[in-house]
């Protein structure tokens, strides 16, 4: 997630505006910039890299303008540059906006724009905003932005400057936060609340829909038809650390409930409208070559290895094509049997593990095509991959991954898809069906988040627990495994998944009497034969968590305590049973009195083998 500031008032502003992308560093940034007006001008400063960067460039001789604009850029599309950085700026230079979020109309409005002589300098989705503010301006930049939201699909906290208005900020929101600062005859406008603390407690938080017009008389905001919305003071009345925090105790459970948004920026522009196929502009592959794959090898660590267990179920049902999933840190030294028609699919959260592009090296030293899903753009994964899906679900802080991990599923459900459908191996009905579904999953997510409070309650039954097992068949034992290393890492109970099948054959030695046992029965064509599972642990005293999609009622009779999660096809279910499992993790160590955010011996990114 990018940070954007803004300011009005009395005061110089560029120091306040450095001094709020500072506040928002923890978002994670690759740039910076800012937009401010000097004697009548408008003028633009970025750089690649930190702020210190964008500092230097400013030097001592900062413009004492009063109104101003700033920016740090985590890249989605195009490369961490100078001209990829924001503020970016229209034809004329009169206008520059900043932006969070993904335009994914964007193609589309290039190219109108380009047809209207319009000339583009950066790779970004973000310069059609300025271009389609200057295309509509004529004399009333509230006006202008209306008439392009009306224009842009996608995701937006944007904020837009002109020249012509030197005293004026315009900002507008839709499915990523923007907050109203409110000073004394000075305003500020901010992706989060710390870049404004040192200033104002008195804040509005925007809605989606809503346009704020910020001048030193006061702020104005609007529907999306230009109605005026009286807005209720929201008075912040927590410390900056936790302020960094969104307002969260953690920055775990702040990732965790971010995760509708994440999903929906990661899966939305590659649906079709009328769910017939899925876009992966990314992959370059012809549909012959995709017809030449004889076998895929999906190679990941922790976390990331366990969505590729997920992905090769999904790719085997829906493509067709034989898939092997290798933990990275063996991969080079199983001696892989690799040809140049086996795909590798590299999965990666920062892009930087040290054994994940040990194997890709390797792989491509083997003639191998390398496919890569991560979610930083510019790492080191995503510049030596042959094709690159980027999964953009923001900075992830906590080291526990939760956002990061659920867009990797999204990603691969992607990529089955998409196989399936240039292969000719998945039904027309079946892939509507999906994707219909898919674009249902972040509304289904949210309403488990809606449950938390359940799952807290039944954490601290786990108080004094030091053994816990994850039981699961097909689909569900991948997510067994994620849910378990969710719960050893943060909580430090000593946690294990297994195929519910297998534990006859020795795990039920360690079933003893009030155990927990997490059973995952989503799996409906599995679902007798997992019931059957549960009986075995309960014959041995076991306490039993089922999770079950809502009007299953069956589970209730065999568990002791049940979660439901909301029905969805049976191929999609990791993308909610995963959900009750991370706040279960968060609840329990919240509850063992352990560092949630920074659990021992462990590191966010592991950049040595």
């Amino acid at each position: 997630m990018c940070g954007i500031v803004g300011y009005v008032g009395d005061k110089t502003a560029v120091p306040l505006l450095v001094e709020g992308l500072k506040k928002l560093e923890y978002r994670g940034y690759d740039s910076a910039g800012v937009a401010v007006l000097d004697e009548g001008s408008l003028t633009v400063k970025k750089s690649v890299g930190k702020l210190a960067a964008l500092e230097s460039k400013l030097g001592d001789e900062m413009p004492q303008t009063t109104v101003g604009i700033g920016h740090t850029r985590w890249a989605t599309h195009g490369r961490p540059s100078d001209r990829n950085s924001h503020p970016h700026t229209d034809c004329t230079g009169k206008i520059a906006v900043v932006h969070n979020g993904i335009i994914e109309n964007y193609l589309e409005l290039r190219e109108w724009l380009s047809g209207q002589e319009h000339a583009f300098s950066s790779e970004t989705d973000t310069e059609v905003l300025p271009h389609l503010v200057e295309e509509f301006y004529t004399g009333n930049l509230e006006e202008a932005v209306h008439r392009v939201l009306g224009m842009v699909k996608g995701s937006y906290a944007m904020v837009v400057l002109h020249q012509d208005e030197p005293d004026k900020l315009v900002a507008a929101r839709k499915d990523s936060p923007l907050v109203v600062g409110l000073g004394d005859g000075e305003y500020f406008i901010a992706s989060d609340i710390p870049a404004l603390l040192n200033h104002t407690r008195k804040t509005y938080i925007l809605n989606d829909g809503e346009v704020a017009v910020l001048t030193r008389q006061g702020v104005k905001i609007t529907d999306s038809k230009g109605n005026v919305i009286p807005k209720q003071v929201f008075q912040v009345n927590w410390s900056a650390e936790a302020a960094e925090k969104g307002g969260y105790d953690h920055f775990m459970l702040k990732e965790i409930h971010e995760q509708p948004r994440a999903l929906r920026e990661t899966i939305s522009s590659r649906l079709a409208a009328d769910n017939t196929h899925v876009i992966l502009r990314e992959v370059g592959m012809t549909a012959e070559e995709i017809n030449k794959i004889r076998n895929i090898r999906i190679v990941a660590c922790g976390t990331a290895s366990y969505a590729g267990m997920v992905g090769k179920n999904v790719i085997e049902k829906l493509a067709r094509i034989p898939v092997e999933v290798d933990i990275a840190s063996e991969f080079r030294y199983c001696d892989p049997l690799l040809t140049p028609e086996t795909l590798v699919v590299i999965i990666s959260q920062s892009g930087e593990t040290a054994d994940t592009l040990a194997a890709l090296r390797e792989a491509k030293k083997n003639g191998c095509r390398v496919l890569a899903v991560t979610n930083v753009v510019g790492s080191s994964v995503s510049r030596e991959a042959d094709d690159v899906i980027y999964t953009w679900a923001g900075p992830e802080i906590a080291v526990a991954s939760t956002k990061a991990y659920i867009t990797q599923l999204a990603a691969m459900y992607l990529l089955a898809l998409y196989l399936g459908q240039v292969r000719g191996t998945v039904g027309q009905e079946l892939a509507q069906e999906l994707i219909a579904e898919l674009k249902n999953i972040p509304g289904k997510v949210q309403r488990i988040l809606d449950g938390a409070p359940l799952i807290r309650d039944l954490s601290q039954t786990f108080t004094d627990v030091e053994d816990a097992f994850f039981i699961g068949r097909g689909l569900d034992y991948a997510v067994s495994m994620e849910g378990s290393l969710k719960l050893k890492e943060i909580s430090y109970i000593h946690a294990e998944a297994y195929a519910a099948g297998e534990l006859k054959h020795g795990t039920l030695a360690l079933i003893v009497d009030k155990v927990p046992v997490i059973a995952l029965a989503t799996q409906e064509s599995l679902f007798e034969k997992t019931l059957s599972n549960i009986q075995e642990v309960r014959a041995r005293d076991a306490k039993v968590i089922g999770m079950v999609f809502e009007g299953n009622n069956q589970m209730k009779k065999s568990a002791d305590y049940v979660l439901y999660i909301p029905r969805t096809h049976q191929f999609l279910a990791p993308l909610l049973s995963v959900v009750p499992l991370q706040l279960l993790a968060y609840y329990v160590s919240l509850a063992r009195g352990c560092d949630v955010d920074k659990p021992r011996n462990l590191a966010k990114s592991v950049t040595v083998e």
